[in-house]
């Protein structure tokens, strides 16, 4: 947190605007799409929320199919069975560990020949880098799909000089507290389409009717983010360049004392984009190194020091095993092989150098 956070928190405070809705969700939303370069938003409760209104907002409905990347973390898909709709899984591509276009051609393809076309694809922009729009939004412009884009892991980030979250038909920000900004919790969905985003509004406030008494014809969601979250948000938009900043230097530090090691391979940035190096994540190719990623693991545990696999491909989590995945050994290669380092923007130098520290003991046999 920084010092403007507590200023507008106490701004709220003062003004008595405590519950959802007020001056700063309002702000909020106008300054995120400043940033994002998309003309509206709506501010809710969690990325997870943002997701479940875009799945309802483009008619998903009972027994439809949803695509969805693979490699991703659960809130993603989710969703899609909130609604009881099928996720169909796409593997990652090995250029940016993000969803393979040729692999969602394919499948979209094969649907098509059914009849049977997905409502919606969710392209998820991994670990702080947005997906090859180029290539997906063309497929998915060809079969008429609509595309979410969860970029919930990307914001500040960007993609042929557009900013991520602006690709989809809606788009989706998480600021959970593990994100590159936070309010603690919540989310925002975001569409240059104003209908969407005005029944967003209405049915996250539990859609009340226009009644001097409580009307409700259709189902509502309690999804609104409150004025006092909205005012932390504000304060920590002002901070996302310096944190962008310090996440890149982050991966930066540790490809320039690591990069010498033989089966240890950083997650490839694309020429096409510029990521906020979210995580700084890796690979370890045991044969190469010497040890495994879970040994690397373990002994980054064993001096205290926190280190995750990347997500385990949600084909493979027991919730989605009966859902169709095109592909697969991509993601799952990564998942077995790939390690998430230390990278929050706080981190000191002295932090960055114990971890390289460890990770070179183990390389070196010690461990």
């Amino acid at each position: 947190m920084g010092v403007k956070e507590l200023q507008l928190v106490q701004e709220a405070f003062e003004s008595n605007w405590i519950a959802p809705l007020g001056p700063h969700v309002d702000a909020f939303e106008q300054e995120v799409s400043e940033l994002v370069g998309v003309s509206h938003a709506a501010a809710l409760s969690s990325g997870t929320a943002a997701i479940h209104l875009a799945l309802k907002l483009l008619g998903v409905r009972r027994g439809d199919d949803v695509f969805c990347s693979t490699l991703t973390f659960a809130a993603s898909a989710n969703p899609i069975l909130y609604e009881g709709a099928r996720p169909v899984f796409i593997d990652s591509e090995e250029k940016t560990w993000n969803m393979d276009s040729d692999l969602l051609y394919d499948e979209l393809l094969n649907s098509a020949a059914r009849g049977n076309l997905p409502k919606a694809v969710i392209v998820v922009d991994l670990y702080g880098q947005c997906a090859d729009y180029s290539k997906i939004s063309d497929v998915c412009n060809v079969f008429g799909v609509p595309i979410i884009e969860d970029a919930a892991e990307a914001l500040g980030s960007s993609y042929e000089n557009r900013m991520a979250g602006s690709f989809g038909r809606l788009g989706v920000f998480s600021f959970n507290g593990n994100k590159i900004i936070t309010t603690s919790g919540g989310g925002m969905l975001v569409s240059e389409d104003a209908s969407l985003i005005e029944q967003a509004r209405f049915l996250s406030a539990q859609s009340r009717d226009p009644s001097p008494h409580y009307e409700h014809s259709v189902v509502g969601y309690n999804y609104r983010m409150s004025n006092v979250l909205a005012g932390i948000g504000r304060g920590q938009l002002r901070l996302l360049q310096s944190r962008v900043h310090a996440r890149r230097c982050n991966r930066f530090f540790y490809e320039s004392a690591l990069s010498d090691i033989a089966g240890l391979r950083f997650m490839p940035l694309s020429s096409d984009g510029y990521q906020n190096c979210w995580l700084t994540a890796i690979t370890i190719d045991p044969a190469l190194f010497g040890a495994t990623r879970e040994q690397v693991r373990l002994a980054l545990e064993e001096a205290n020091i926190e280190s995750r696999p990347v997500w385990k491909p949600l084909h493979a989590q027991p919730l989605f095993s009966s859902c169709r995945v095109r592909g697969g050994a991509v993601s799952e290669r990564l998942f077995e092989n790939g390690l998430c380092l230390p990278s929050g923007s706080n981190l000191t130098q002295e932090a960055l150098h114990r971890v390289c520290e460890v990770i070179r003991r183990v390389y070196d046999g010690g461990e």
